[in-house]
């Protein structure tokens, strides 16, 4: 197309979908194709009566465009109000709701199709709306705010998928009390909110201009010219904290970011997080690169980071970054490699591929990485590249939906996600990594109380041995044997099976700080040190269970100030985990200060409702019985429940 042929325009953007489509699918195709075809028939005739116009219909999405914002936003109220109307005379979960985005943009029309970034605005904030729900972009907003008697609440500036700037997102509330009214979902956006923040900024500088001349006539005698030693302490501290950069390692380093789900449908979401964490299990199976843990990258999901930033904070040369679009039995998957130092391109590729090739699409990624970054390669890690995964792709899908539930920390996630994994290994026996998943899904059951079936650990131990027994290369059923000897005190058992799983995936983070876990409980915390630290380098945006077995460690040695201080982190980063709470008033009470030790254990009774910290006595997995013994005694002596 040539340049001067490229027409231009500013429209309105109306995207909507089906929310759960992919459920409704899975239910009853037929009866879900027929429902969409009802409802595109109502909608069509609503945009013609509004004066807009069908753009394009690919799979549950329907995209139309207006003239003016105000026709867009009226259309999309008139659409809602019939399809509620419509899903009055369905069953519960046979309804079909409707997600609608808008936005006003400029856009380049081509015959009947239209492109540009105004489209992509409109089909995330169709993604942000609930279901039956609309959401209009700020653009949008400033419309139509004065024309319809309609109300809006506020979402706040959004960071959306491939979009470079931050969007203001409006929900719009078809029966508001008062037509015109914004509200806002956090009171932070309200601009009086602002203005008193303001005003009270203003006053507290004030506050702190007469304060520090206070403290320093006090502390500071005319002519001492010094500041009090403990504030210069933490003012030191908290520089050192500031300019921290992690030194790169020596071997090729690598961050795989989350691969961007290109889907349309955000229910696919655990198909792409699983694709990622697949290819981050794969690249960690390599003795001679140093891969960055899934905690730690997905932590940079849904935003938009330069990649020299993200080499910087976790410490690697190289990124990957890509997406996945599924379609029917297809899925397309793009992958570049980039050098984060100056964010140019090594390696880049696409696959276009049935759905059951998806095992040997990750392979050749794996491959190509390897030779790109002309990584040394051991007799071991050969052998285990040529390794073919022969997996049924039901049963690998029901295993991606088990790990995204087990990582949503929902309430019933751990419940939940067993139930994919009993799936996929029901479709699948021989799929060695679900009958771990299944098995750890059960331990972790058993250990937060949620079953208290005396036969759990020994389910827990069959399917681990079961995985072993199907693929002695595979690492998932090493670990889990290594955490249920844990916690059966079988210690020296454990560590022999934890450091089976780390020969064979060199770089995994969680076993790494499994064994560091296992030594401190063993009695040999001075070496758990070591590995907790070497974890929480590979994962530098670390859990908060790796601080409290640091911090565990520390306190079994003695550095009691030390221990303070790591106990203290990990309550930043999970204010309810009470073994943090309680192994902290135990620091406390170690170091003499008494009110802070009892105040801790309040916190700790207080965090917990499965069990009580104290009838742990049986359970805590202490070689030495007697210590377990006497730190019962003492929580109970500092009025833990």
């Amino acid at each position: 197309m040539n340049d001067r042929d490229i027409k231009r325009k500013l429209a309105a953007i109306v995207s909507m979908d089906v929310k759960d489509y992919s459920r409704l699918m899975a239910d009853d195709d037929v009866q879900t194709v027929r429902t969409l075809k009802a409802c595109r028939r109502l909608m069509a005739k609503e945009i013609e009566a509004h004066k807009g116009r069908v753009v394009d219909s690919p799979g549950d999405n329907l995209l139309s465009e207006f003239a003016s914002v105000a026709d867009a936003v009226q259309c999309a109220v008139s659409i809602q109000e019939a399809l509620q109307e419509q899903n009055r005379e369905l069953p519960p979960n046979r309804k079909m709701e409707f997600r609608i985005g808008i936005n006003l943009g400029d856009v380049i029309q081509d015959g009947d199709q239209i492109y540009g970034d105004g489209l992509n605005i409109a089909a995330r904030l169709e993604s942000i709306a609930p279901g039956g729900g609309i959401c209009i972009s700020g653009p949008a907003f400033d419309q139509v705010k004065k024309l319809l008697p309609l109300g809006y609440e506020y979402l706040g500036e959004k960071s959306l998928k491939n979009i470079s700037d931050k969007v203001p997102v409006y929900r719009v509330i078809t029966d508001p009390d008062k037509p015109g009214k914004v509200s806002y979902a956090c009171g932070h956006d309200n601009p009086k909110f602002r203005r008193r923040k303001r005003l009270l900024f203003i006053l507290v500088c004030i506050a702190v201009v007469v304060g520090i001349g206070i403290l320093k006539n006090r502390d500071n005698p005319p002519g001492s010219g010094h500041m009090p030693s403990e504030f210069k302490k933490r003012l030191k501290a908290k520089i050192e904290t500031k300019l921290k950069k992690l030194h790169k390692p020596e071997k090729p380093s690598l961050a795989v970011l989350p691969f961007e789900n290109m889907s349309q449908d955000p229910d696919q979401e655990y198909f792409s997080d699983g694709l990622t964490e697949d290819l981050i299990t794969d690249l960690s199976q390599i003795s001679g690169l140093f891969v960055i843990a899934r905690n730690s990258v997905f932590t940079y999901k849904g935003k938009h980071v330069k990649i020299e930033e993200i080499g910087d904070e976790l410490g690697v040369r190289y990124v990957l970054e890509g997406s996945v679009r599924k379609v029917g039995n297809r899925v397309r998957i793009t992958a570049q490699l980039i050098d984060a130092d100056s964010e140019g391109h090594v390696w880049a590729q696409r696959y276009d591929r049935d759905l059951e090739d998806i095992f040997s699409v990750q392979d050749e990624v794996r491959q190509k990485i390897v030779q790109a970054l002309a990584v040394e390669l051991t007799s071991d890690d050969q052998r285990r590249m040529t390794q073919k995964t022969t997996v049924d792709f039901a049963a690998y899908d029901y295993y991606l939906r088990g790990v995204e539930l087990q990582a949503s920390k929902m309430k019933n996630g751990v419940v939940e996600a067993r139930s994919m994994y009993e799936k996929a290994v029901e479709l699948d026996p021989g799929y060695a990594r679900a009958q771990a998943a299944l098995g750890h899904a059960i331990l972790i059951e058993w250990i937060f109380g949620i079953n208290q079936d005396p036969a759990s650990l020994e389910k827990a131990v069959a399917l681990a041995e079961k995985a072993v027994a199907i693929d002695p290369e595979e690492s998932a059923g090493y670990g889990l044997l290594g955490h249920v000897y844990l916690w059966t005190q079988q210690h020296e058992k454990g560590i022999v099976q934890i450091r089976r799983a780390i020969d064979l995936e060199p770089g995994n983070a969680e076993w790494i700080a499994s064994l560091g876990e296992q030594l401190t409980w063993a009695g040999r915390p001075e070496e758990g040190i070591r590995y907790v630290q070497q974890a929480m380098r590979l994962d530098p945006k670390y859990p908060a269970w790796y601080l409290w077995n640091l911090g565990h460690a520390y306190f079994l040695t003695g550095a009691y100030e030390q221990a303070e201080d790591v106990f203290q982190r990990s309550l930043v980063k999970d204010p309810y985990f009470w073994p943090a709470h309680a192994y902290l008033s135990l620091t406390y009470d170690a170091l003499g200060e008494d009110e802070k030790a009892k105040a801790e254990a309040r916190n700790a009774s207080d965090a917990t409702t499965e069990h009580s910290p104290t009838s742990w006595e049986t359970r805590l997995p202490y070689k030495d019985r007697a210590l377990a013994v006497r730190l019962i005694e003492r929580m109970t002596a500092l009025g833990m429940e």
